[in-house]
């Protein structure tokens, strides 16, 4: 089963989430409380997927986090979080996260949201493994 990343600044959280994930049958890779933390531990830890909530704590907030995660590591992000206003909406859209979960959420759209992620993320790297590999004559 995919290994997931919890990127989430309350602890309680975060411990919920991992429960929860854990009675669908995913890996909990681990867990970070900072953006910086996220960025470590993912480099670490090659989840095959980051929840990413988007008001943390520090200098870092989880878009910035998400973008250098996605960018450097290629792991896709899916962001779980309690704000969906306009403006955060149109910055998260802008790092193109393989999904949006806004809390509260039920164990349904979480373990779908997850799996179309990691489908989705698996069939662009097997297209971009494809057109690597196609020679033109």
């Amino acid at each position: 089963m995919a290994r997931i990343l919890i990127v989430e600044d309350d602890s309680i959280i975060a411990l919920t989430i991992q429960t929860r994930l854990a009675s669908m049958g995913f890996d909990v890779a681990g867990r970070a409380s900072t953006g910086a933390d996220a960025i470590t531990k993912a480099e670490e830890l090659s989840p095959d997927l980051v929840l990413m909530d988007i008001h943390l704590k520090g200098p870092m907030d989880g878009i910035e986090a998400a973008e250098m995660i996605y960018g450097i590591q290629n792991i896709p992000v899916v962001y779980l979080t309690a704000f969906s206003d306009e403006k955060t909406l149109e910055r998260a859209q802008k790092t193109s996260p393989f999904g949006y979960i806004v809390k509260p959420f039920t164990d349904n759209t979480l373990r779908v949201t997850i799996t179309l992620a990691i489908m989705k993320h698996q069939a662009e790297k097997k297209e971009q493994k494809r057109e690597n590999t196609m020679t033109w004559d």
